[in-house]
């Protein structure tokens, strides 16, 4: 026990006599001192055990109060679209969505500094009151600006804290079934995309919009209550770094890997944000149906969130993405030849299926391109941070696409557009596949 101790204070130790020998301070003790939380082990990750899954379970509510929440837009969408709260364009309300997924998003080019310096806990106390003060201060809106601020920005901001530690503490507990931690975690966001549009379409004419607003709100703080209780890092760097690692815009095959999953989740945004909406207006589906289409793809999307990531770990993530990328922008063209409801419930399903790729991919993808694992949680954010643009293309691009043509909803612009994204992402992939081992067919990578 001694020994451990000794070991621990040395770094300390030596930054306090740095500082005695220099007593100006400034920057360059301030860059050795040591963040707090525990130091960086000498073993390696237990690769399971109690410690390594509680922090998937941790994870896991985590990713379904920031991705599962993301999901449910849709059903938001086809809500205001009805005009019961405000009366805008479909182009414009997809930037309530659009704000909301950014920030998530690019939000973590700032938390991947911050939780490198071992503030997990701080990081996710702050993103539950973000997203239970957003839920609160949504049930009392009545007006698209005030949504937008609640809703886009404050939302935002709360999923923002927690969705880049909530893929970053698994990664030093796992070494050969990390792909599957991930996969469970990311399972998260398809129950979130389940529950929470369930409980909006059955109380939104029961209890009202604020009210379903509100016990959203409840929900996502008694669960969050668990990664608070038992998340927890296993080391964190050795010293503090800057708040933005720019060695990545330096690292083009990192840059290249973020540019297919930006293309690839911008065209699965627009089955996100849209689908609800395209079986309501072409009058396939009624209101009801179509909103339990978006928990209908997330359920879907249930397996499709742990299978891609279970055999990433076998064959290799890019191996994974490359035909995952083709067939998603296949489904999403599939679209173009839908003319009834059970066209577009069977689209739903397998686009469900397939758009977990995007979600429980990228952080794998991301982690292979980081030798530095200490530096993981600043490239992460910065990763999520150029990502999270995708959301604007996905969302207001593609309502601007369809509301081209100012007579019609033109839907074979907005799928063309959809679909030709992934099939870009594949191209990518291909690249950076021969980038790094050539034209070799049989290869993990």
């Amino acid at each position: 026990m001694a020994t451990h101790n000794d070991t621990a204070q040395t770094p300390l130790a030596e930054s306090a006599a740095e500082k005695g020998e220099n007593s100006s301070g400034s920057a360059s003790t301030a860059s050795d001192s040591v963040p707090p939380g525990p130091a960086r082990p000498s073993n390696p990750p237990p690769n399971g055990g109690t410690a390594a899954w509680l922090q998937v379970v941790g994870s896991w509510f985590m990713v379904f109060n920031t991705m599962g929440i993301i999901t449910t837009f849709g059903d938001y969408q086809a809500y205001y679209e009805r005009g019961l709260l405000f009366h805008e364009t479909s182009s414009n309300i997809s930037w309530i969505g659009s704000i909301q997924s950014l920030i998530v998003f690019a939000f973590g080019a700032v938390v991947g500094p911050i939780y490198d310096r071992g503030y997990l806990k701080m990081l996710i106390i702050a993103g539950t009151f973000g997203l239970v003060f957003g839920h609160m201060m949504l049930s009392l809106c009545t007006e698209f600006w005030q949504v937008v601020l609640a809703q886009g920005f404050v939302v935002g901001l709360g999923g923002g804290c927690l969705f880049v530690p909530a893929l970053a503490v698994i990664q030093p507990y796992f070494s050969s079934r990390l792909g599957l931690a991930l996969g469970l975690a990311a399972t998260g966001s398809s129950l979130g995309g389940i529950l929470y549009p369930i409980i909006f379409i059955n109380l939104i004419d029961k209890v009202g919009f604020p009210w379903t607003t509100r016990i959203i709100g409840f929900i996502a703080l008694a669960t969050l209550m668990v990664p608070i209780a038992v998340s927890k890092m296993r080391f964190t760097p050795p010293a503090v770094r800057k708040m933005v690692d720019w060695t990545v815009f330096k690292d083009l095959p990192f840059l290249l890997c973020v540019l297919g999953c930006f293309l690839g989740y911008a065209g699965s945004q627009v089955a996100f944000f849209y689908v609800p909406f395209f079986g309501e207006a072409n009058k396939w589906v009624n209101g009801s149906l179509a909103l339990y289409l978006l928990p209908i793809l997330n359920a879907a999307s249930s397996i499709g969130r742990v299978l891609p990531n279970w055999m990433a770990d076998k064959m290799g993530a890019i191996n994974v993405i490359i035909p995952g990328s083709l067939l998603i922008g296949v489904v999403l063209l599939c679209n173009l030849a839908v003319s009834s409801a059970a066209g577009i419930i069977c689209t739903a399903v397998f686009f469900g299926f397939l758009s977990g790729l995007f979600v429980a991919t990228p952080p794998l993808l991301f982690m292979l391109f980081t030798e530095d694992k200490t530096k993981l949680g600043s490239r992460m954010g910065v990763a999520y941070g150029m990502l999270g643009l995708a959301v604007l293309p996905g969302g207001p691009g593609a309502g601007a696409v369809l509301q081209h043509d100012s007579t019609r909803l033109d839907w074979t612009a907005a799928w063309t557009f959809a679909g030709v994204l992934p099939l870009a992402a594949c191209v990518v992939f291909c690249l950076l596949r021969i980038h790094r081992k050539g034209l070799t067919l049989v290869a993990k990578v």
